[in-house]
């Protein structure tokens, strides 16, 4: 096609190019190939799980996996809340985004359970859409500013079902671990509430980071990320 540079687009995930007029009737499900995603980080959740063909980004996954398998990795004092060093953080991130499911991320390589645990706490923050959609976002809010802990859990469970599949699967994947870390509270100090305090405003934001309302919302996000942790197994499954 003569000028499909000026008069044409091309997908950033699959590499297809059309024509302008004729990209509004492409669909926009289309399946992301890995040489035009060349990392990990910092990528939509969806779009790194179809290239990937996972359930879950492998971060997740690894990351988990990695903490779960250490002889008294849930047990590790402040798991989560304790800073790993950032530059050990940075490492394992570039690793990731260099050999993927490959990274090397065992205790030989990074002893201090805490750096996996930056790592995977970086891979949240940096998704451009949060795990818990911008969409849904305010939905989630409103649910966690209701006083009653069973209607509050039944409109949380009504909205998890808007979220894209990628997403859901992620959460609920990641709510069940750290319900297993929440049961090691003993050891590790973290309650659920102490997990919420964390990971809320890890997980959910608003599009517009300048507003003053995510400041107001930072309790509402630890109680709806305490209670998912709190009652998984009831809201996934």
């Amino acid at each position: 096609m003569w000028g499909l540079v000026a008069q044409g687009v091309k997908c950033a995930d699959c590499g297809l190019a059309t024509h302008k007029q004729c990209s509004k009737v492409v669909p926009n499900d289309c399946q992301p190939h890995m040489k035009y995603i060349k990392k990990v980080y910092g990528i939509d959740l969806t779009t790194i799980v179809k290239a990937h063909n996972t359930t879950r980004p492998v971060v997740v996954d690894n990351c988990v996996q990695e903490i779960e398998r250490r002889k008294d990795g849930l047990l590790s004092e402040g798991l989560y809340r304790v800073s790993g060093f950032n530059d050990d953080i940075e490492e394992v991130k570039l690793s990731f985004d260099k050999d993927g499911a490959q990274a090397d991320i065992s205790e030989s390589t990074y002893e201090d359970i805490n750096t996996i645990a930056g790592a995977l706490k970086l891979y949240f923050r940096m998704l451009p859409i949060p795990l818990i959609t911008f969409d849904v976002y305010p939905k989630f809010i409103e649910a966690a500013k209701i006083a009653d802990d069973k209607d509050c859990l039944r409109k949380i469970h009504e909205t998890l079902d808007e979220l894209p599949p990628a997403h859901f699967q992620t959460l609920s994947f990641l709510m069940a671990h750290l319900h297993r870390v929440a049961k090691c509270e003993k050891f590790n100090l973290m309650t659920a509430e102490n997990l919420g305090m964390v990971w809320g405003p890890t997980l959910m934001r608003l599009a517009d980071t300048n507003s003053l309302a995510g400041l107001t919302d930072l309790k509402f996000q630890r109680r709806a990320v305490e209670l998912m942790i709190k009652f998984q197994d009831a809201l996934f499954n």
